[in-house]
């Protein structure tokens, strides 16, 4: 007979688990390709991983003083929501549900299945069906476990996280041992400027930080959080400066075992750096980077839930889905809904083509979040915040994050534009639907009068109607 609401079961631990446990995943195993690829060189490569930690960085400091201001669960959703007002908060929720976040959880569910499957076809590459088949098993088996268990589920990337930080360490190792042995033969001429394209730069971008995505996963759940006025910019920096850390030593280690044109060759990085490095663990470390991305898509699922059920409390989603399952305590509707589209998006989909689709949207709403909170400093001076950043940092972040999104335009047109048509798509579902369920005091005059006339006419010809079926059923 309680009342049924999602309980505070976050503890620092798990916040800082779910942190490191969404980051860390299938994106420094496979984007090390993608970020080589756009970058042109090993140098220009390491420089691109840096920047993206560092305005990864800058953007996670955003995110926790808007987690201290704002204090709903929803992440960019509730913050575009309460800075910017409901028609780009709608953008984001309809981009996100339609293309970004299905798009990432398939990027993901890719990931796993291949690296589960290498360690038993190796040397030869897996077979694409049976990669998508044990992908969409593995991203089932996750979907069950969050619709069964809060508690479990944060327990699982507790768990996991530690396996993560395990599979970066067997990766790190044998590249400084060779890195302090003096083997630096690879980073002969590592800043080729002739090999840099400065229109591809936003794609290596994207690629890196989609690695270093899930910075801001702990604003998704801040009502679920314990003390989350401490908690929220504590586990952030710590989280950031890890990964940070890990990753640049990984990337080296990447191109210490593995020439650059291995990198650009390999399908997956992480087992091709074991093949060169350790023969003896090569059907283990596979597996490590494939629970690593079992954990970003038991991330991903816990807290893009929390999305749709804090959307449909606000109106601007169905009601069923702001539903609480009454013993378990998950938002169960919320949860199942991703189901049909990531089901789609792995049997049609390709890692490097999906990541291009929905990093333009995501970029593209996480830069106008930081704007909504300059937005919000300025209309609520008065409003203490127990965490507060230079306004030099949003500013940055939000500018570089607009401009990468304008420059992809010119880099990946065809996928961009996709994305690009997606959000706009948006528009006409708010105004149609959306709109129409404000109250009369928020529409303008003409919308005013256009509904009321809409509702005349259907009116008046509906009773026509009934009328003719009267004299007709007299008739008969």
């Amino acid at each position: 007979e309680e009342a049924v609401f999602l309980r505070k079961k976050i503890t620092l631990v798990r916040a800082f688990s779910l942190l490191i446990g969404s980051m860390v995943g299938s994106g420094i195993f496979i984007s090390p390709k993608g970020v080589l690829k756009n970058s042109g060189s090993v140098g220009f490569s390491l420089v691109v991983w840096f920047a993206c930690g560092l305005l990864s960085m800058f953007g996670a400091l955003c995110y926790a003083e808007l987690g201290t201001r704002i204090t709903k669960s929803g992440g960019h959703y509730i913050y575009i929501l309460e800075t910017l007002g409901p028609l780009p908060s709608f953008l984001f929720l309809w981009a996100e549900f339609f293309a970004i976040r299905p798009a990432n959880s398939a990027v993901v569910s890719l990931a796993f299945g291949r690296y589960m499957l290498e360690p038993f076809f190796a040397p030869c590459a897996a077979p694409v069906p049976a990669v998508k088949l044990v992908s969409l098993l593995g991203y089932y088996m996750v979907l069950t476990l969050n619709s069964w268990s809060v508690t479990w589920s944060a327990r699982l990337q507790t768990a996991l996280s530690v396996v993560k930080l395990l599979a970066l360490a067997l990766i790190i190792v044998p590249g400084m041992i060779l890195l302090a042995q003096g083997h630096t033969e690879n980073f002969q001429d590592a800043f080729d400027r002739q090999s840099l394209v400065l229109d591809k730069l936003p794609l290596a971008f994207y690629a890196g930080m989609f690695a270093y995505s899930g910075w801001f996963q702990a604003s998704f759940v801040r009502e679920e959080l314990i003390r989350p006025e401490r908690n929220i910019p504590l586990a952030v920096i710590v989280s950031v400066i890890t990964v940070i850390v890990g990753y640049m030593l990984t990337n080296v280690s990447y191109y210490m075992v593995l020439g650059t044109q291995d990198v650009l060759a390999s399908p997956a990085v992480a087992v091709s750096f074991v093949q060169r490095a350790f023969k003896s663990l090569i059907s283990v470390v596979p597996v490590l980077v494939a629970l690593s991305c079992f954990g970003t898509m038991n991330g991903g699922i816990f807290t893009f839930s929390r999305t749709l059920f804090v959307a449909s409390r606000e109106g601007q989603w169905p009601p069923l889905f702001s539903m609480i399952h009454i013993r378990r305590h998950t938002p169960l509707p919320a949860v199942m809904l991703m189901f049909p589209l990531v089901t789609a998006m792995v049997c049609i989909g390709d890692i490097y083509h999906l990541m291009n689709f929905f990093s333009f949207s995501r970029w593209l709403f996480i830069g106008l979040a930081t704007l909504g909170l300059i937005v919000h400093r300025h209309r609520h001076p008065e409003l203490h915040s127990p965490f507060k950043v230079p306004l030099f940092i949003p500013i940055s972040f939000t500018i570089i994050c607009l401009f990468t999104v304008a420059m992809s335009f010119y880099s990946d047109p065809v996928n961009i534009s996709i994305g690009c048509t997606m959000v706009l798509s948006g528009f006409p579902v708010y105004y149609l639907i959306i709109h129409r369920q404000m109250s009369s005091r928020c529409r303008s005059p003409f919308c005013k009068y256009a509904f009321e006339s809409l509702c005349y006419y259907l009116t008046h010809k509906l009773q026509l109607l009934l009328e003719v079926v009267q004299q007709e059923i007299k008739t008969y």
